[in-house]
């Protein structure tokens, strides 16, 4: 079934998040802020005051580093918005969620399910992961302009927070629902159950290195 286009402000309603499914493809309007590990730090650890009203301008949080410049007059320079992974900040979003009431988690690669039901499910809130690698500069097209860049100074442009005014940005694609049920998870399961039936009758392999398997449900990293 082709997977439904929803467009979503980033300061989205209860009943617009809780119409969500997994999988359908979203693209948002509205303001969304960048914040990873050093905003994480600078306002939860180092108890700096939040440069926003959050979530009244914005609950959606984007983990990105933009492919951004400052220029001499004070513009901004922006072309691709790439998402990180992440995983990485996983420790810091209960407090962040709780204290800035963040709704969308939009980055790369997603999360468990149990972080999903642990974490996000209390708070209210989504997760939505690009679509795959090398959409950074199709992403950017759906940056209206660069709203804002907070604390760039004590954090460098990569971990400073953009805030970027978005039209039509995207596509994402809902990664988890407010049941914290995570959509990888999901398909990965429906893909392990005919690994058998693919690879019945291949040879074993061989010659093998140090630590490799032949069970092909092992995902190794």
């Amino acid at each position: 079934m082709k997977p439904r286009q929803i467009r979503l402000s980033t300061t989205p309603t209860d009943e617009a998040l809780a119409e969500l499914r997994l999988g359908d493809i979203v693209y948002l309007d509205g303001l969304m802020y960048t914040a990873r590990e050093g905003v994480y730090m600078r306002a939860l650890e180092d108890k700096a005051n939040i440069p926003m009203a959050l979530p009244s301008q914005s609950a959606a949080n984007f983990h990105c580093s933009p492919a951004a410049a400052i220029k001499p007059d004070g513009s901004f320079d922006l072309g691709a918005v790439t998402a990180t992974a992440s995983f990485r900040f996983a420790k810091w979003l209960p407090e962040w969620m709780a204290k800035t009431g963040a709704k969308l988690i939009v980055g790369k690669g997603g999360m468990t399910s149990k972080d999903y039901k642990k974490f996000f499910v209390p708070n209210g809130a989504l997760y939505l992961s690009t679509v795959g690698y090398g959409t950074g500069a199709l992403l950017g097209r759906g940056v209206e302009k660069v709203e804002a860049v907070h604390w760039n100074e004590e954090l460098g442009l990569a971990q400073a927070m953009w805030v970027l005014k978005c039209n039509n940005m995207g596509p994402f694609i809902v990664a988890s629902d407010m049941q914290g049920n995570c959509l990888f998870e999901r398909e990965n399961a429906k893909i392990a159950a005919n690994l058998d039936k693919i690879y019945e009758g291949t040879r074993p392999a061989t010659l093998k290195r140090y630590g490799e398997t032949d069970d092909r449900s092992d995902e190794l990293i």
